[in-house]
């Protein structure tokens, strides 16, 4: 069969086949995978910080460059075709570790800005939200990929990704005297961006939710 004639998925498939043949191999050791190690590196930092409470500011500055990196990374690989199974695998790790932690570590956390207690905005119904849609996309994602299945991100997951960046050094912010003592509405405004990643959130996996049915559909048709 030649390369004109396989079927939409087949390359990818068998290219990803190649991938998980020899994982760490040589090529695992390169420039975008080091990149996605930083990223975790850079999350044990954030969380620190955090903990540390009074570092509203500089959180969120580390979540930002931590979360350009996600978008470095992938286009490193994607543009000099770095891709690897390591990589595969490490990224939306390094992803989910951030982003989850930092809702985690945010959640009902508090600060006293003069005689008034204000918190970050994240509840606890948002991270379970949150972390039952990742859990449950990357178990599907696991088994249709083993299975040959091209499963990767759409866009809705990447919406999903960025709004979920923007929402987390919001929610830092929140916590700074500096930030609400002359911007009194930026609680409210994010408030309204928490909202709207929480429901962005599952609308994303709604719709991967769809994507797997017609793919598990697509095979049942096909069997005898």
């Amino acid at each position: 069969m030649t390369t004109l004639e396989r079927q939409p998925g087949e390359e990818t498939s068998t290219r990803n086949s190649k991938l998980l043949r020899n994982p760490l191999n040589r090529d695992a050791l390169n420039l975008p995978n080091l990149i996605t190690v930083s990223r975790l590196v850079l999350a044990v930092v954030l969380f620190a910080l955090i903990y540390a409470d009074g570092y509203w500011i500089t959180s969120a500055f580390v979540f930002v460059i931590a979360a350009g990196t996600d978008f470095l990374d992938g286009w490193l690989a994607r543009k000099y075709e770095q891709v690897t199974a390591v990589g595969r695998i490490l990224d939306p790790f390094a992803d989910k570790i951030i982003v989850i932690g930092a809702f985690v570590f945010l959640l009902n956390k508090e600060t006293k800005i003069g005689d008034e207690i204000v918190n970050s905005g994240v509840n606890a119904w948002m991270v379970i939200v949150i972390l039952g849609r990742e859990m449950f996309v990357t178990s599907l994602r696991g088994f249709l990929e083993q299975q040959g299945k091209d499963f990767s991100a759409s866009l809705s997951g990447k919406l999903k990704m960025i709004t979920q960046c923007i929402a987390v050094p919001m929610s830092l912010l929140s916590l700074s005297p500096v930030i609400i003592e002359r911007f009194d509405w930026f609680s409210n405004f994010r408030d309204f961006f928490l909202w709207g990643t929480v429901i962005i959130t599952l609308a994303s996996g709604g719709i991967y939710i769809v994507r797997a049915v017609q793919l598990m559909s697509a095979d049942a048709e096909i069997e005898p």
